[in-house]
């Protein structure tokens, strides 16, 4: 089975059954991974949410809800082992102006051989330049 790598705010939708169409139909037939550096910012989210896209304006029930699916994730969603990409992030981040996030996102995907799918809102032009420089497929989907 071929996979896609979801950035943190397409996890969270997936953990809440809230898919959109077009990730419905970008996930289809796929292995869901994501990243260790989305995961532990949807925790962080989950956990407290200060504000922003994640999970601000949730109620705690919800984020306590979602905490309850983060705290082992189902079998669907498998998070890329780092050990296997950090040296691959390290080269990236010294050819592109990536963060440490951005770097193992488009690390995780050529790993994968897979896609790499992110919220349009997420969208940024150095993972999306990256990407394209080591032949990632990129898509921003709308929520």
């Amino acid at each position: 089975m071929t996979a896609v790598v979801i950035d943190d705010h397409l996890v969270r939708d997936v953990l809440c059954d809230e898919i959109s169409g077009d990730l419905r139909r970008r996930l289809r037939g796929r292995q869901i991974a994501t990243t260790n550096m989305y995961y532990v910012r949807l925790c962080k989210s989950a956990v407290a949410a200060r504000g922003g896209a994640l999970t601000g304006s949730w109620t705690a029930e919800r984020r306590l809800e979602l905490s309850r699916s983060l705290f082992v994730l189902p079998d669907e969603i498998a998070v890329v082992p780092l050990q296997q990409i950090a040296f691959r992030m390290a080269e990236l981040t010294e050819r592109h102006p990536l963060s440490t996030l951005g770097a193992e996102a488009v690390a995780a995907a050529e790993h994968l051989d897979a896609p790499l799918v992110v919220w349009a809102g997420d969208d940024g032009p150095h993972i999306r330049a990256a990407a394209a420089s080591v032949g990632v497929r990129y898509h921003a989907v709308e929520q």
